[in-house]
């Protein structure tokens, strides 16, 4: 099966530092992939380049078999690519429903924008209790569900997170991760950036470890740290680059 989204030999970074170095990932329908690895090891930057956020020196990105390298992100969002960046991810002088709007400018007419609202606040029944609230006042972990409660008010078929789970508190970061299931389990695939290595791998089918701009070890979740020894050699180090 082909996946539905792939990166290939891709080195990226910013002005003319590159940062990731020939790194291929891969991820199938309704299949969650984690990026794991320690600090600044370019798994941020990865994702960031496929829309335009980093620079990509080199590598080819296809979605659906479509080479869709370099296309704007406004492009990419309309085709079935979700994105969630860590920070500013919210709007946050906006009510939550009017972010959820916001996420809906792809969708045609009004009533399917009223069916996605429904929708989102089936999946996320916390933040239709607080829908007229502005997202400024909201929880950490209030904030994160909208963003990826407005990321899929665009119907994507493939959802980018970057570092969902980065300074939250245990409960929140049960919810979300209940959450991401959900997501999955109604057909959506799903690429988590994530520091938190134990609670993406919970949820994903595979995984990719980056070190120092490099993929070091690739394969299943369940056995990508089958011992501590390569726990230990590969999230253990400091990486080199900032």
């Amino acid at each position: 099966m082909s996946p539905v989204l792939a990166m290939e030999n891709i080195d990226a970074g910013y002005g003319d530092v590159i940062i990731v170095h020939n790194v291929s990932i891969a991820v199938g329908d309704g299949e969650i992939v984690a990026i794991v690895g320690p600090n600044g090891s370019g798994k941020s930057t990865l994702l960031k380049s496929l829309f335009g956020f980093a620079k990509l020196f080199r590598g080819r990105i296809f979605y659906q078999g479509q080479d869709v390298t370099g296309m704007a992100p406004d492009r990419l969002i309309s085709l079935g690519i979700g994105y969630v960046p860590q920070i500013s991810n919210v709007f946050p002088n906006l009510s939550i429903a009017e972010n959820l709007d916001m996420g809906a400018y792809h969708r045609r007419g009004k009533a399917s924008i009223k069916v996605g609202v429904a929708e989102i606040f089936e999946m996320f029944p916390e933040l239709e209790a607080k829908r007229n609230a502005l997202a400024g006042n909201l929880s950490g972990g209030e904030r994160q569900m909208l963003a990826i409660a407005r990321a899929m008010m665009a119907q994507p078929r493939v959802l980018l997170l970057d570092e969902p789970l980065a300074s939250l508190s245990p409960k929140p970061i049960s919810v979300i991760v209940s959450k991401l299931g959900s997501i999955e389990r109604a057909g959506t695939a799903i690429v988590i950036v994530e520091q938190n290595v134990r609670k993406a791998l919970s949820i994903a089918e595979r995984g990719y470890v980056l070190v120092d701009g490099a993929c070091a070890i690739e394969g299943a979740a369940e056995s990508l740290f089958a011992d501590d020894s390569s726990r230990q050699r590969y999230l253990g180090l400091e990486s080199k680059r900032g």
